[in-house]
């Protein structure tokens, strides 16, 4: 279930005030149900995927992605997969951990670990926003965000693309506030 925490150190865990609380940046949460599939829940609680699994968890899924593409002309998808046995897994984190926008919108199913999105709210406060298993959210384009593993280090999300040319970060220059507990020194 996804957790919302404000400067302040106010968290919210249910999904209507998380919602009420990101309506003015234009993000959209939700929840969208994996299953009960035995194979595709075993290709999911292994660390690694090679690209034939992948491709199998991905048209496991693909319900979410047809509907994407009715309702919003989304063209592509992948399968991201992270975890701590990935050469120089921090260094290509270190892209998203700052504070950037993209010309698209980042849209993510998160289908197993979890990440910390973090956003600027039009008062320039700050939040954080940790998604979890069968959380999909967009980040409409243009709105300041930024991106870290929680401490488990790891999360497997299917990302959908209108075109992947227009996700490329466009780093703001502002400085991150520190926001809630799960945020790195």
């Amino acid at each position: 279930m996804a957790i919302l925490e404000l400067e302040d150190g106010t968290i919210y865990k249910d999904l209507q005030s998380i919602r009420q609380e990101l309506a003015p940046l234009n993000i959209q949460l939700d929840y969208w149900t994996i299953g009960k599939n035995p194979k595709l829940n075993q290709k999911l609680a292994q660390e690694s995927l090679d690209e034939n699994e992948k491709e199998e968890v991905l048209q496991s899924l693909d319900r979410y992605f047809e509907q994407l593409k009715q309702t919003a002309g989304y063209q592509e998808r992948d399968l991201i997969a992270l975890h701590p046995g990935i050469p120089n897994l921090d260094q290509m984190l270190q892209k998203f951990d700052s504070i950037h926008t993209h010309a698209d919108d980042e849209v993510r199913y998160i289908i197993d670990g979890e990440g910390i999105f973090g956003f600027v709210r039009p008062d320039e406060s700050q939040v954080e926003l940790t998604v979890q298993p069968e959380e999909y959210i967009n980040v409409p384009a243009g709105c300041e965000h930024w991106f870290y593993l929680t401490p488990a280090c790891r999360i497997k999300a299917i990302r959908y693309f209108i075109g992947k040319e227009g996700w490329v970060p466009e780093y703001t220059g502002r400085q991150k506030v520190k926001v809630g507990i799960g945020h790195r020194a």
